[in-house]
C-alpha cells in the first residue's frame, strides 16, 4: 500500500471537533501516512479555543504551517501531497477556492490540488445553504473536488457528541483512502 502525504486545513468554521477527531485518527492510522501537514486560520485557532475549551492543536505531532506560509511544500504539485482535507471548511474558504482565490495557504493549496488532479475533501459545515454556497460546491465538485458535508449518520446508534461526530470522521478517512475500522452499513 502506498503511503498517503496529506494536508488538513482547519479553518472558521464550527466544528473543531471533526478537525480534533480527524487528527486523532490519523495518529492511529500513521502506519498508512508519509506524512501529514496542517494549515489552521486564525479563525479556526479561536473557535477551537471556543468550542474544545484547549488549545491542543499546539500539541499535535505534525508540522503546522502559518496561514500565509507560500513556502510550505504542498504550496507546489512537485511536494506531491495526494490528498488535502479542509475540515471544517467554512463557506467563505468554499467560495474563495471555487473561484481559483489563492490569498492564503489553505487556498492555494486547494488550487493545487485541484490543478494536479489529486483528491480535495471539503467538509462543509454550514446550514441552512443559500445559491451561491450550492453553486460554490457545485463548481468545486465539477473541478474534482469531493463535498462531504459534515452531516452524520445514526445507524451506528452512537451516544456521545464524539460518536456523532466520528460517523463523519470516518467517512472523510474512507475518502482519502485509508484502512479504517469504523461502522458499516448492513441492512436489517
Amino acid at each position: 500500500m502506498t503511503k498517503r502525504k496529506i494536508v488538513v486545513a482547519v479553518t472558521g468554521a464550527s466544528g473543531a471537533i471533526y478537525a480534533k477527531l480527524l487528527f486523532e485518527k490519523l495518529q492511529q492510522l500513521q502506519g498508512q501516512i508519509d506524512e501529514v501537514a496542517i494549515v489552521m486560520s486564525d479563525n479556526a485557532k479561536a473557535v477551537w479555543k471556543f468550542e474544545l475549551d484547549n488549545e491542543d492543536y499546539d500539541k499535535l505531532p505534525y508540522k503546522i504551517y502559518a496561514k500565509n506560509d507560500f513556502m510550505a511544500p504542498f504550496a507546489s504539485g512537485s511536494a506531491r501531497f495526494d490528498t488535502m482535507v479542509i475540515v471544517p471548511c467554512s463557506m467563505g474558504t468554499l467560495g474563495r477556492i471555487a473561484a481559483g482565490t489563492s490569498d492564503d495557504l489553505v487556498t492555494r493549496a486547494a488550487d493545487v490540488v485541484l490543478k494536479e488532479r489529486r483528491k480535495l475533501i471539503l467538509v462543509a459545515r454550514d446550514m441552512p445553504l443559500n445559491l451561491i454556497h450550492i453553486r460554490n460546491m457545485q463548481t468545486v465538485a465539477e473541478a474534482g473536488g469531493i463535498i462531504c458535508p459534515a452531516v452524520p449518520s445514526y445507524y451506528s446508534k452512537p451516544k456521545t457528541v464524539e460518536e456523532v461526530a466520528m460517523t463523519v470522521v470516518s467517512r472523510v478517512i474512507d475518502l482519502i483512502g485509508l484502512e479504517n475500522e469504523s461502522y458499516r452499513w448492513s441492512g436489517v
